[in-house]
């Protein structure tokens, strides 16, 4: 892959490190916060952040499979999370190598559209079913994930800025 002049030379994603870091972020949106409209979708930001930068490893189906979790946890219709998931894996994935070619503040600004995609893909299923429209204040969820995504980045990436083998006579 050719890289951005001035990007550090990263390690390696630890396979244990991404499906933990998935877990919490799924163990985060089951916490029992209410049903609040404006609250941002933690496993959205990191299935995005893993699907961006490591599309071999965590994939669509990873995403439904946690969608259908969340879905089950939640008692809502079944497929709503799953089907929003996979739709968010699948343009995650399709715009990761373009992505990747910007900055952090400027890729929060290229994943916004997709975290609003999600939700509308949620409220046109809740609504077909015939559910409420959550109101107004949905809006603000797909910003907030959106102002989440250098916090992550800088998070999720810790890990493999690190030298393996640290020596204050090596420029790597």
């Amino acid at each position: 892959m050719i890289m951005r002049p001035g990007q550090p030379l990263l390690l390696p994603a630890n396979t244990l490190f991404i499906w933990t870091s998935l877990v919490i972020a799924l163990l985060v949106n089951m916490l029992p916060l209410g049903r609040l409209p404006w609250l941002p979708d933690f496993l959205a930001v990191v299935i995005v952040f893993w699907n961006v930068h490591q599309p071999q490893r965590i994939g669509v189906f990873a995403a439904f499979a946690f969608g259908l979790a969340l879905d089950v946890h939640q008692a809502t219709l079944l497929g709503q999370h799953a089907l929003a998931y996979t739709v968010l894996s699948y343009f995650a994935i399709t715009i990761h190598r373009r992505l990747l070619w910007f900055k952090v503040p400027s890729q929060a600004m290229q994943v916004l559209p997709l975290f609003a995609a999600a939700h509308a893909v949620e409220i046109a299923i809740r609504m077909m079913a015939g559910g409420a429209f959550p109101g107004i204040t949905v809006l603000l969820s797909p910003l907030i994930e959106a102002l989440l995504w250098p916090i992550v980045s800088i998070l999720l990436l810790a890990p493999q800025r690190r030298a393996p083998d640290p020596d204050e006579n090596r420029p790597l």
